[in-house]
């Protein structure tokens, strides 16, 4: 299955702005690198994958249409997977986005 196009695209205008960005095709989606860090990326299984660091993951799981991000069978500790309808508004997108950026500048 392919990313979600139109939400790669609300990505990338969401997170224009927060330094030098790249794309790049990765875990089956379209991941954005902002400074050369991983920040998010539009997942090939709908939604976003979104780096929120082990100290946070816990209480983000809690939280309406989050998952565990797994990747090969493997659940990640510092990332979750923000199901489709956690990102419809953009206010939503942009929240998740923001904290994948600050996240990953934290690494």
């Amino acid at each position: 299955m392919a990313y979600d196009e139109d939400l790669a695209d609300r990505v990338r205008a969401a997170v224009s702005g927060a330094g030098i960005v790249e794309e790049k095709r990765m875990f089956g989606g379209l991941s954005f690198l902002v400074d050369g860090r991983l920040a998010v990326a539009a997942s090939s299984r709908g939604g976003l994958l979104v780096p929120v660091g082990a100290e946070h993951r816990d209480e983000l799981l809690a939280r309406p249409h989050v998952e565990t991000m797994v990747m090969g069978g493997r659940e990640s500790r510092s990332w979750v997977h923000v199901l489709a309808d956690g990102v419809r508004t953009e206010a939503q997108l942009q929240e998740w986005v923001d904290r994948g950026v600050t996240a990953s500048l934290d690494r």
